[in-house]
């Protein structure tokens, strides 16, 4: 297997401490493995927005959706990439547990909290820019807020430094 390859196609140096992987993280590795669970989440809850706009539901089961596919999504690009490395199913959902529940919740809390504050934001719809402004400013916020978390984790070897032991 190649080393050098990781999740979505994208290179990382697997060489410590260097690399980030063992005394410490560089701000690179941070903010690939935080666009990493961006990605997931921003797909997740994208779809859960989406379909509970579509459903016409409320505010409340619209974002717990919204927030239910984010997590699954998030997991899942983890968890695709570590199965695909030769880990068992079981060992791989465990690999993505401790890798993302972190950063996939810290990115929610604070992407989902920007969205309640926005005034009008809960009440717009697919089609107005508001509710388009209001998610991709809290995704950016999120990503700001989210990269020294994974930073200070993935320097602990916690978070996403487990998913490198893995391939």
């Amino acid at each position: 297997m190649d080393h050098s390859t990781h999740h979505l196609g994208t290179t990382h140096d697997h060489a410590a401490p260097a690399g980030g992987h063992a005394h410490g993280a560089t701000w690179a590795t941070a903010m690939k493995a935080t666009l990493h669970c961006l990605t997931g989440c921003a797909i997740g809850e994208i779809l859960g927005m989406v379909i509970g706009t579509a459903l016409m539901w409320g505010n409340v089961p619209t974002m717990a959706l919204a927030i239910a596919l984010a997590f699954v999504f998030g997991y899942s690009f983890t968890l695709f990439a570590v199965v695909r490395a030769g880990v068992s199913l079981k060992a791989a959902v465990k690999v993505a547990l401790a890798a993302d529940t972190v950063s996939i919740a810290v990115m929610e809390l604070v992407d989902n909290g920007i969205i309640a504050l926005t005034p009008g934001a809960m009440d717009a719809h697919l089609a107005d820019g508001l509710f388009w402004y209001a998610l991709l400013g809290g995704f950016a916020v999120a990503f700001a807020v989210t990269t020294p978390v994974n930073k200070w984790m993935i320097g602990r070897g916690k978070g996403h430094a487990v998913v490198h032991a893995h391939h």
